[in-house]
């Protein structure tokens, strides 16, 4: 596995999560392949157009009062990857706040050099499951980036 590459897939998830905080959907746009797919959490299919539209607006910090990103894996097969990553938030809706978790697996190909990815597959994770908050990479509390 190179260095460079897996250098490049850990940069690329972290701007990933940092553009979904933000709702960048300009920068966000150059890291997902022309062919981009998104399978949602209950299934459904996602093309390129849908999935940058509702990224403008699917981050409120308002909302999201807690969100982190942990537990990351990084696994390279020649001009393919698989970057596997889960994210605890704090969602509040109408005055009550749901802790919940995802596991996202977002497969990246290299093409002239280029890392982008083409498909990410959102999967809602069991409290049993949840990884320790020791993996936790960044957080943020409502959309501010919490220092380490």
């Amino acid at each position: 596995m190179s260095s460079d590459s897996l250098s490049m897939l850990r940069a690329l998830n972290a701007r990933f999560i940092e553009n979904f905080v933000t709702n960048d959907v300009e920068a966000h746009d150059k890291i997902i392949h022309q062919r981009f797919i998104c399978v949602m959490p209950n299934g459904a299919l996602l093309g390129r157009e849908a999935y940058l539209e509702r990224w403008a607006t699917a981050f409120d910090p308002d909302e999201f009062v807690y969100w982190d990103h942990r537990d990351e894996s990084i696994s390279i097969f020649g001009n393919v990857a698989l970057v596997r990553s889960a994210n605890k938030f704090v969602r509040r809706l109408n005055g009550t706040e749901q802790v919940g978790m995802t596991v996202y697996t977002d497969i990246y190909l290299q093409e002239r050099g280029e890392w982008q990815c083409i498909q990410a597959q959102l999967t809602p994770v069991s409290p049993e499951h949840y990884p320790g908050d020791d993996t936790i990479i960044r957080a943020w509390v409502n959309g501010r980036l919490k220092a380490a």
